[in-house]
């Protein structure tokens, strides 16, 4: 694979919103999407849906990328989503993971969260998700 421009590359804000402490996960996701040549923005720990959103915006991101391992996916996507849809910055992309109950997925989609990837996902399952439905600002 070629490695794309900076200005062409595919920019993901990887997040971790809430009170969830648990980064193990969401670092091995983020190093392998950089691997695969996508620009990745960690924010690190403890964000709220409005830093995040802040964040994307500004860092010009083509997707969010949510992990949330502490129940509260049916609160944080929603508000994530709101928030850029009040900013007019509804074309960014949102996927996530974490432990989400299988019956909540369809709920999450139907929000309009692209993708939910749950323990088991590969690395190479991620990366191919965003290759083919993520497409960056000059891609």
């Amino acid at each position: 694979m070629d490695i794309q421009t900076a200005s062409s590359r595919i920019r993901i804000v990887i997040a971790k919103p809430g009170l969830d402490g648990h980064d193990r996960g969401v670092k091995v996701v983020a190093r392998a999407l950089r691997d695969a040549g996508f620009e990745v923005i960690y924010t690190g720990l403890h964000q709220t849906p409005e830093q995040i959103v802040e964040t994307a915006i500004q860092e010009d991101a083509d997707a969010v990328g949510l992990s949330v391992l502490s129940g509260a996916h049916m609160t944080l996507f929603p508000r994530v989503l709101a928030l850029l849809a009040e900013r007019g910055a509804d074309d960014i992309v949102v996927f996530g993971g974490g432990i989400i109950p299988d019956p909540d997925i369809p709920e999450l989609e139907r929000l309009g969260v692209a993708a939910v990837f749950t323990p088991g996902a590969t690395m190479e399952s991620i990366v191919e998700w965003v290759r083919s439905n993520v497409a960056g600002a000059n891609a």
